[in-house]
């Protein structure tokens, strides 16, 4: 069983930017695929990024290509997640999530192992 553990949200101004950390406390970390969702209130969890492995494959939903980066450390057992030209409507809790097998997954029904997020909020 893997802990996982987000760190590094807090409020920003929209244009800003924010690092986002997945820390692991599991040895096998790098057995597992990891993703990041968000949930707005009022919304439904929804899937933001996900990097395989090894880390040399990545996806990102549409809303988000292009302004975000996610990458990951398997030494440190930590995945990150490098969030550019923040907009208003990126404010969320966003969680990590971590899950074996195929790596492109996007819905959450498929992870196992869940963070306990972080909060995001970006100002207009």
């Amino acid at each position: 069983q893997v802990q996982l553990v987000e760190s590094g949200g807090g409020l920003v101004q929209a244009g800003g930017s924010l690092r986002l950390s997945c820390a692991a406390s599991e040895g096998s970390f790098s057995t597992y695929n990891v993703a990041w969702f968000r949930q707005a209130p009022g919304n439904e969890r929804e899937f933001v990024s996900v990097i395989s492995r090894g880390g040399m494959s990545a996806d990102y939903t549409d809303s988000v290509k292009g302004r975000f980066t996610i990458s990951r450390d398997n030494a440190k057992k930590t995945v990150y997640l490098q969030m550019n030209s923040l907009k208003p409507e990126d404010t969320a809790v966003y969680f990590c999530a971590a899950a074996g097998g195929q790596w492109r997954l996007r819905n959450s029904d498929d992870y196992s192992y869940w963070g306990q997020g972080t909060q995001v909020t970006v100002s207009s």
